[in-house]
């Protein structure tokens, strides 16, 4: 299975995992269908119960979330992280890369500003072809 990595709020996570799907390939990206709003919704009903955040990570709610992406990150053969992406996003790259995984970033063009530690991931991608390609 593939792990997809992605933004609750960016479209072109599904659009890959179709594209992956439609070659046969096992996608993991069941986290997508909490919608964009998810982590915005979470953030408010734990700052009205008056918790911070990180009293907000002990929760109920924020551990059942860690649990589920950290039971399919470890179930995973490899991830790919669809850009942009957020904090969480990064983290989850980086915990697959730690595990000695094949982790992909697919961008979607030239970044306007380079950051040396995406030299960390297995290869920098732009085409989801070109993934496919490499998950062959």
């Amino acid at each position: 299975m593939i792990y997809l990595i992605g933004s609750l709020r960016h479209p072109r996570v599904r659009a890959v995992a179709r594209e992956l799907r439609d070659r046969r390939i096992e996608v993991f990206d069941d986290w997508h269908a909490a919608g964009p709003e998810a982590d915005d919704i979470w953030q408010k009903y734990e700052q009205d119960r008056g918790h911070t955040f990180r009293e907000a990570l002990r929760g109920k709610h924020a551990q059942d979330v860690v649990a589920f992406d950290r039971r399919n990150l470890d179930a995973s053969r490899a991830g790919i992280l669809v850009m942009p992406a957020g904090k969480s996003g990064h983290v989850e790259l980086g915990y697959l890369i730690g595990q000695g995984k094949p982790a992909y970033i697919l961008l979607e063009k030239e970044p306007e500003r380079w950051d040396v530690m995406y030299g960390l991931a297995t290869k920098i991608l732009y085409d989801p072809l070109d993934v496919i390609k490499e998950l062959e």
